[in-house]
């Protein structure tokens, strides 16, 4: 479970985690910010909807937090710490939870495409 490398492609939006059993995965920045650990909470007991419009996010820095794990900084002012475990739990189930996102964006009618905010100035 312990991360050797991490290594960022950012012209392909996408995070190389190698762990130190030689097994590797790679990870959108999409997947990792709509499965921001921040974002798991629910509201009142209900889940809350899906994170939507971050297929274009990108990530700005990821920074060691100690025994903690790592500090993932995006684009849309949007940081959490996402340990070991985690990353590791995110590598072996991706396909799996990509699925279950895809699905609760059609089941609520959100969408992962970027939204352009336009402001009157």
């Amino acid at each position: 479970m312990q991360i050797e490398e991490l290594r960022l492609n950012g012209k392909a939006g996408e995070l190389t985690v190698s762990f130190a059993d030689n097994f590797q995965q790679v990870l959108s920045f999409e997947f990792l910010r709509v499965y921001s650990p921040i974002e798991k909470t629910t509201v009142k007991g209900q889940p809350k909807p899906p994170v939507s419009h971050k297929k274009q996010v990108q990530i700005l820095a990821i920074e060691p937090v100690a025994k903690h794990g790592y500090r993932i900084v995006f684009d849309d002012q949007h940081t959490a710490i996402y340990s070991a475990l985690l990353l590791n739990e995110y590598a072996h189930n991706k396909n799996r939870l990509w699925q279950e996102y895809l699905t609760a964006l059609k089941l609520t009618g959100h969408s992962r495409e970027a939204m352009i905010e336009f402001k009157q100035v």
